[in-house]
């Protein structure tokens, strides 16, 4: 596995995470998948993806719960991120929802504590000085954002006192570039972590389309005896400041998003994927 630091901290973590929406269920908690779950989850760890990214959202808490279970005797050798849902944001809530997120993942402290979308209702120094007040606790290590802009991004840095920003979760892939405009920019000038989510686009790149950008990922993926999901993943890991975390619900798709570590394809290459998908 490939490691890349975390923000300007020295904590490093796999380029590629195991995410966790879907998990445990969507909107609701589904039980039936638990094992195979688990599974999938323990399967990424031997694979080096010791970096798991969850949410207090995701199936009313019960994703934290399969992902304990993944966990129970490493938890020290797996980098756990987890999100405060927009609702909670206030200073008492976040402490809450903290609070319950560490019950449900059986840890005392969670490595990443992520805001999982703003809200624009509650002022974010609030929720900053509740996450401050968290890693002055010990109850977490790094303080995050996810689907924040550059201007929303900043507001949280700005509000931050006694840490610095470690990362932004954003929706980032070949098909969905938006986040090159600005956001990844202001980011890799920053050290802020871009934790890419969907980076296969929710099956779409796997899945094709046909038309001159397929032909040109498919020659790529021929030449490197790739899979499409692997370049795609490549293409993302390969930028400075970027990690990946792609859905780790079933075996096979874990073992082969462990296949888009460990090589790099030509700059030629990585360009005329780049063009094609502009």
């Amino acid at each position: 596995m490939e490691f890349k630091e975390l923000g300007k901290s020295a904590q490093k973590i796999p380029v590629l995470g195991l995410g966790t929406w879907g998990i445990g269920g969507f909107s609701s908690r589904i039980l039936r998948g638990d094992d195979e779950e688990v599974q999938a989850l323990r399967s990424g760890l031997e694979l080096g993806m010791r970096f798991i990214d969850t949410a207090e959202m995701y199936a009313r808490g019960h994703s934290e719960e399969v992902v304990a279970k993944a966990v129970k005797s490493e938890r020290e050798n797996v980098f756990i991120a987890t999100k405060v849902s927009p609702e909670h944001l206030s200073y008492n809530n976040v402490i809450k929802s903290c609070e319950a997120s560490l019950g449900r993942l059986g840890t005392n402290y969670i490595d990443l504590y992520q805001v999982h979308w703003p809200n624009p209702s509650i002022p974010i120094a609030e929720t900053m000085k509740a996450m401050e007040r968290l890693v002055a606790d010990g109850k977490i290590r790094h303080i995050g954002v996810s689907n924040f802009s550059v201007q929303q991004t900043r507001e949280a840095q700005e509000a931050l006192s006694k840490s610095s920003l470690a990362a932004n979760q954003v929706e980032y892939s070949l098909v969905d570039r938006s986040i090159e405009e600005d956001l990844l920019p202001f980011a890799q000038k920053g050290h802020v972590t871009i934790i890419a989510y969907s980076p296969v686009a929710r099956g779409q790149i796997p899945q094709g389309g046909h038309g001159e950008r397929w032909r040109v990922l498919d020659q790529i993926a021929s030449k490197y005896g790739k899979t499409r999901t692997q370049v795609a993943l490549n293409w993302l890991i390969a930028k400075d400041d970027v990690v990946a975390i792609p859905k780790a619900a079933s075996l096979p798709h874990v073992e082969e998003n462990a296949g888009a570590v460990g090589w790099r394809m030509s700059a030629e290459d990585y360009e005329a994927l780049s063009r094609a998908f502009r």
